[in-house]
């Protein structure tokens, strides 16, 4: 089920709330996932985002990829996260969610070192966090995109995919 896309501005404990559950993956992961980084617009100091922490967690070991994958997200799910379906623009994840039901907190994208979208979201997270006037633009851009869709998550993920397309693009 989904329910409507809130936005509220920055909280400090965004941070925290990845740094404990980057430490639960870890823990629960044994050795599968190398790479755990706080992803999206709550990793972003001062920046409107909805209240998700949003998380790419990554394995690294090439020749049992799909076996490490598989292992890892049993496991992860294990930390009360569920899966769902994962989006368009993130094909070669396994998409997970904390709590089970209701409005999510957490959401683990779970993928390999290397994958397009480990690069994508690193390079996003990192243009916004470097860049104080792109960060305010695509802000002002969510906030804008939120109201005229008036909180509809299908129509909210479409137009800032279109903003990181720009992004990307521009960053190559």
């Amino acid at each position: 089920m989904h329910h409507s896309v809130r936005l509220m501005h920055f909280d400090p404990r965004w941070k925290q709330e990845f740094e404990q559950t980057r430490s639960g993956i870890l823990q629960s992961c044994n050795g599968w996932v190398t790479q755990v980084e706080h992803i999206g617009s709550t990793a972003i100091s001062g920046m409107i985002a909805q209240p998700i922490i949003d998380i790419v967690a990554a394995v690294d070991d090439d020749q049992h990829r799909e076996q490490a994958i598989e292992e890892s997200s049993t496991l992860i799910e294990g930390l009360y996260f569920g899966r769902r379906q994962p989006p368009m623009w993130a094909a070669e994840t396994i998409v997970l969610e904390k709590p089970r039901g209701g409005d999510p907190t957490h959401r683990v994208f779970l993928t390999y070192t290397g994958s397009p979208f480990l690069r994508s979201a690193l390079l996003i997270r990192q243009r916004l966090a470097d860049d104080r006037e792109l960060s305010l633009r695509f802000e002002t851009t969510k906030v804008d995109r939120w109201r005229h869709g008036e909180g509809d998550p299908n129509r909210y993920a479409a137009d800032k995919s279109v903003f990181f397309a720009h992004v990307i693009e521009q960053a190559e």
